[in-house]
């Protein structure tokens, strides 16, 4: 459970509730508390933890389960107490709670990762300026991504809420804009995200990190890498002009991007390519 919880009953100055962050989440912490996950947040009387957990550097956007492991401190500490001693209304212990939890002072909780796969707003998806290569992979594949290569912070949540993309970022304090906070679910089940930190530095494991929290459907070959537009069959005459006299002779097929015009066909690289979208299905599809 890492360090002790800060002891309230005995005349400390303010209040705390105690976050336990799972591993998973750790890298959003200060370096001082990545080893145990351990971190005591300040408390106001009556704040949320949609408040003390982004406080505390954990986006709401990677949160999934928040679980009262220990259920702060005893009745003589707290105005209107319940005769068991527990402050009145108090979680119990063991208990899931919900983000808008107002905890008790020394209330420790335990902030774990979103279940995987991810339910979301939809399987589009708008990427920012530093996932270029990740946007390529992923338009490989056939998902409807967005990049937001010279978009300003508040632009890219602007256009996420309006076109309803999934904002895939590794900024952390753009994850953590109000706006993005998942949207509850028509059902009532599991909160739908709006956005979400891409794990890795190397783009495959960035899109491993992307295809598992979400698993999108995939349709390989069928959009733009450039500008993500859908790709439909054309007659080798439309596209002639923007070919070489040797790209006629040799390639019968070929299909052009509905959005820029860009015509593609299965050319030199497309063997490699071939392996890559397989090694790519054999893991996720």
């Amino acid at each position: 459970m890492g360090a002790p919880v800060r002891d309230l009953r005995r005349g400390a100055a303010h209040p705390w509730v105690r976050l336990l962050v799972a591993p998973e989440l750790r890298a959003f912490l200060p370096p001082r508390s990545r080893d145990d996950g351990g971190l005591d947040v300040p408390l106001d009387p009556g704040t949320p933890l949609t408040h003390l957990v982004p406080a505390a550097g954990v986006p709401l956007t990677e949160v999934g389960a928040l679980r009262v492991v220990d259920g702060g401190v005893d009745g003589g500490a707290v105005d209107g107490a319940a005769p068991s001693g527990r402050p009145v209304g108090a979680a119990p212990e063991g208990a899931e709670v919900p983000p808008v939890h107002r905890p008790s002072p020394g209330e420790v909780v335990e902030v774990l990762p979103v279940a995987r796969p991810q339910p979301a707003v939809s399987e589009r998806f708008l990427l920012d300026v530093h996932l270029g290569a990740l946007a390529r992979r992923l338009r490989l594949l056939g998902p409807d991504v967005a990049y937001g290569n010279d978009t300003a912070d508040a632009e890219l949540v602007a256009r996420a809420l309006a076109e309803e993309r999934v904002l895939l970022t590794q900024d952390h304090a753009l994850l953590r804009r109000r706006a993005l906070v998942p949207a509850p679910a028509p059902d009532g089940s599991s909160p739908l995200a709006r956005a979400a930190h891409v794990r890795g530095s190397a783009v495959t494991d960035q899109l491993d990190d992307v295809l598992d929290r979400f698993a999108p459907r995939l349709a390989p070959f069928t959009r733009c890498v450039a500008c993500g537009g859908e790709l439909e069959p054309v007659a080798a005459d439309e596209v002639a002009h923007l070919l070489e006299p040797g790209t006629l002779r040799t390639y019968r097929e070929f299909r052009r991007c509905t959005g820029c015009g860009r015509p593609y066909w299965h050319g030199a690289h497309g063997r490699r390519l071939d392996a890559f979208v397989q090694q790519v299905l054999r893991r996720h599809g």
